[in-house]
């Protein structure tokens, strides 16, 4: 088991472990936290999304960054199995994770938390998450498409080795 667990394969399990747990908390930032911003009252809803900002950044934004970096190190420490176009499709669909929240969302977020509730903006920040739900969804995939390839290698080399 030790000669499978080298640095390609220690790296893309630590961005398959983050790819998952961002997308769950962008789940739950999405469908659960952005819902459920219209209920609260316009007095409130300022000091309440200056408040959640720091936790957002601590909770989303540095496991995101952290993901983000290992995919990008998978473009020279991937394991053989890895076809080289899948991480270089990973990396796009970081980028336009990225792009999406610099040009879209942190804006928006921003100007939420400036001038207090909007429902305009939010709606506006509720449709143009999409873009990275589906984006994040398409790399999940990926890499659980990945994982199988991954598990089949390591399977077939057992088989072999039983032999």
């Amino acid at each position: 088991m030790s000669s499978r667990l080298n640095v390609p394969t220690i790296i893309f399990l630590a961005a398959f472990v983050f790819t998952f747990y961002c997308l769950g908390a962008s789940f739950v930032e999405g469908f659960v936290n952005y819902r459920t911003w219209g209920v609260i009252g316009p007095n409130e809803f300022r000091q309440y999304h200056q408040e959640l900002s720091p936790l957002i950044v601590r909770i989303m934004v540095i496991p995101i960054a952290i993901k983000s970096v290992l995919v990008i190190t998978l473009l020279w420490f991937r394991p053989d199995v890895f076809p080289r176009w899948v991480i270089w499709a990973a990396v796009v669909l970081e980028i336009t994770n990225w792009t999406s929240s610099v040009t879209i969302q942190i804006p928006i977020q921003m100007q939420l938390s400036e001038t207090g509730l909007s429902m305009v903006l939010l709606d506006e920040l509720i449709r143009t998450d999409w873009i990275r739900k589906i984006s994040s969804i398409t790399s999940a995939l990926l890499f659980l498409w990945l994982m199988t390839r991954l598990l089949g290698s390591a399977s077939s080399r057992d088989h072999a080795f039983e032999k």
